[in-house]
């Protein structure tokens, strides 16, 4: 259910407003990566968190691109 709202939100948001959370979200990714390699990172399942909604961030813009 978490992932159908966000998927929601995304789609009520402009293309400019995506690129920049995609934009933020693969910064995160890299600090999470490098928490991880520095054995800091107590909550690995946020690395695949991360990785889920970039991708669910590119598939909106591209359906809004194909719009």
């Amino acid at each position: 259910m978490k992932s159908a709202k966000f998927n929601e939100e995304l789609q009520a948001k402009s293309v400019e407003a995506l690129k920049q959370e995609l934009t933020d979200a693969k910064k995160e990714l890299f600090n999470l990566r490098f928490q991880n390699a520095t054995n800091q990172l107590d909550n690995t399942a946020r690395i695949t968190e991360v990785r889920k909604n970039i991708a669910r961030i590119q598939t909106a813009l591209t359906a809004k691109a194909n719009a």
